[in-house]
């Protein structure tokens, strides 16, 4: 049976949130394993722009992640690669005629974010992973144990194939069904909302003018996002999340019907829906672990809290706890303290759980406040949107902070 290697950290998963926290320790003298399940072999991204050669997953990157990515080597990359910044935000209900805008000039900003493929940003952490000396990537393989080895400090880790590490800190970042957050006995406070996101890329008629679209109905919220195109092309990338009657109902019509349904309930915002490409579908629910860590172990990004994709937060949240995860285990490396120590991660917990907390507790009363058809809900959210539209001073704080600069 081979020896056990030793290593400062396993993450296991290499997605967004373990990829950045892999580079985020690099460099600093930590030995570093990323586990991943899935085949990395074939990660080519397309060149062309058509309806098919979009990712189906975007983020609405802030300024603040950008920042991250930055620091980390991948954003000059992704940047030339594809992306689409956007200077304005439009968002309305659909049942009255409440309406707010916000414009990046406003704060002085140039853009109020970026839209960006998943897969681009996935591709390029795994392209500046492979450039560094310290970070070790296996895969396709999965954690099928872990215990404490009876030696201070130290996990024992065993993976699917049969290979045995020992480390000083695990760290779960595969997602919102994260197996290791399950293997190690965390608990999680999760609930239903009885809802799918349908996701697409779709051609529109008219240009989409470097806005994120969003529009507010009773059965959920309505996003277009704006992708890069060509002079005479017009992409955006929607995220349409809706009651799950209405998800089957969307599931089973043709592209023809789903164009023109979808252009109705947009209300022909961006005139008609020209094309669209191949649509996925995803329950939506939402989790929070009571901790973030236990001893030698800790959860990142939807590991540790998947939220509703409303306002677009997911991996925003996830790279700020990636930002100060790495700066605690970095200090605690640097002052000869254990970084898988108790003190250590309450730290990391304390600085990130409770504005995890706020931000989900914010788009759970968003979702109940949009999603209501009682008559005095809907003259309040109508009246609080014209009115703050008019309040420059509140536009400012609230672009601010969704920016990630409050």
């Amino acid at each position: 049976m081979d020896k056990a290697k030793t290593s400062d950290v396993v993450i296991v998963g290499a997605g967004l949130a373990g990829a950045s926290l892999a580079l985020a320790l690099s460099g600093h003298g930590l030995s570093i394993q990323l586990i991943e399940a899935t085949d990395l072999s074939d990660s080519a991204l397309p060149s062309d722009r058509n309806l098919n050669s979009f990712d189906l997953r975007v983020s609405a990157l802030t300024p603040r992640s950008v920042k991250i990515l930055a620091r980390l080597g991948a954003w000059e990359a992704i940047k030339n690669y594809r992306h689409c910044p956007y200077t304005h935000m439009v968002v309305w209900d659909a049942d009255g005629t409440g309406k707010i805008e916000f414009d990046s000039s406003s704060v002085g900003a140039s853009e109020l974010g970026n839209i960006v493929e998943n897969r681009a940003l996935v591709s390029e952490l795994l392209n500046q992973i492979e450039r560094r000396g310290d970070i070790s990537l296996t895969a396709p393989d999965k954690l099928e144990n872990a215990v404490n080895s009876g030696a201070e400090n130290i996990l024992n880790i065993t993976l699917s194939s049969g290979k045995k590490i020992n480390t000083r800190l695990l760290v779960a970042a595969d997602g919102a069904r994260s197996k290791v957050r399950e293997l190690m006995g965390f608990s999680t406070t999760e609930w239903d909302y009885d809802q799918q996101a349908i996701v697409a890329t779709v051609q529109i008629e008219k240009c989409h003018e470097a806005t994120a679209w969003q529009r507010f109905s009773a059965t959920g919220p309505l996003a277009f996002l704006p992708l890069p195109g060509e002079e005479n092309a017009h992409f955006c990338s929607i995220v349409w999340s809706c009651d799950n009657w209405l998800a089957e109902e969307l599931i089973s019509l043709d592209d023809q019907q789903f164009c023109k349904r979808l252009s109705a309930e947009f209300e022909f915002t961006l005139g008609d829906v020209l094309g669209v490409s191949d649509r996925a579908f995803f329950p939506l629910r939402q989790s929070h672990a009571v901790s973030y860590f236990k001893p030698l172990v800790a959860l990142v990004g939807d590991s540790a809290h998947s939220i509703h994709p409303l306002a677009g937060q997911g991996l925003n949240i996830g790279l700020l706890d990636v930002d100060v995860l790495s700066e605690e285990l970095l200090l605690a490396h640097n002052s000869d303290i254990e970084i898988g120590s108790l003190d250590v991660l309450a730290r990391y917990q304390r600085r990130r759980r409770g504005e995890n907390l706020q931000m989900m507790l914010a788009m759970e009363g968003f979702k109940g406040l949009f999603g209501s058809r009682k008559i005095p809900l809907r003259w309040l959210r109508n009246e609080g949107l014209r009115n703050v539209d008019k309040m420059q001073w509140v536009k400012k704080r609230v672009i601010n902070y969704a920016m990630g600069l409050a």
